[in-house]
């Protein structure tokens, strides 16, 4: 019987949520990991698109999968409404009956509406809550429930704000104290952990005068893109990046500095 061959062998697979839009920090990170030879399965929610200023684009799905598949990725997309408090668990034993064991987790689903102190909603606050940090903690405790011998990786993406954007910012504060948790208890498994800080990434979301004046803070006189985060969460994906664990790492061109 003809052996299987190396290539196909040293194949692993990642879980990409939020990866529903092709112009999006998802997609970036599922293309880069697809280029290094990861299989994939992503998850959308065109709900969440459909609330947001750019609309919900269902095509971009079927796009994005075809574009992975064509670099040579076996690619799944699940639907997947994490303000659901099933949805995670349900999500990771789908994905493995799909794909086998996971050996990369990457967060990049984010419930964000503006609101500050005065006019943030109940309401807001919860969901924003269940999303970015309830669902992301569940997939975290999951992943590492079916955790292969030889361990994996997680990153999870967050961000600086605060003021004006209370629910998003404090739920994504609290998903950085998770992320750096389970680098220390999820280490003897394997697994590294780390919190990825992208900066301003124009996804969509950017007026003509917000994308001038993030520009103009750059140091490098331009917006990082999804392909730019992309690379950097490859790298703590790969077994040259996984004794980099337990860091919240700011990969903004400069930006914040």
């Amino acid at each position: 019987m003809a052996s299987t061959p190396p290539d196909v062998m040293a194949r692993n697979t990642a879980l990409v949520t939020g990866a529903g839009r092709l112009a999006g920090i998802g997609a970036g990170i599922a293309r880069q990991l697809a280029a290094e030879g990861w299989d994939l399965v992503l998850t959308y929610w065109q709900d969440y698109d459909a609330r947001m200023p750019w609309g919900s684009q269902p095509d971009d799905v079927v796009r994005l999968t075809a574009e992975l598949e064509a670099i040579g990725a076996q690619v799944h997309a699940l639907a997947a409404d994490l303000q659901d408090p099933e949805a995670a668990e349900r999500l990771i034993a789908e994905a493995t009956v799909l794909a086998g064991p996971l050996h990369g987790l990457v967060l990049s689903h984010a419930e964000s509406v503006d609101s500050g102190i005065l006019d943030t909603t109940l309401e807001a606050f919860e969901r924003h809550f269940a999303v970015n940090t309830r669902a992301s903690w569940q997939l975290i405790a999951a992943f590492a429930g079916q955790a292969p011998h030889d361990g994996g990786a997680i990153v999870a993406l967050t961000s600086d704000h605060t003021a004006f954007n209370l629910p998003y910012g404090a739920s994504k504060g609290a998903l950085d104290r998770i992320v750096i948790a389970a680098a220390r208890e999820l280490g003897p498994l394997g697994i590294s952990a780390n919190v990825l800080n992208p900066g301003p990434i124009d996804t969509g979301w950017m007026s003509r005068e917000v994308r001038e004046e993030l520009t103009a803070r750059q140091p490098g006189g331009r917006l990082g893109t999804p392909a730019d985060i992309g690379a950097t969460v490859a790298f703590l994906l790969s077994p040259a990046g996984r004794w980099v664990s337990g860091q919240l790492i700011k990969a903004d061109g400069g930006f914040s500095a």
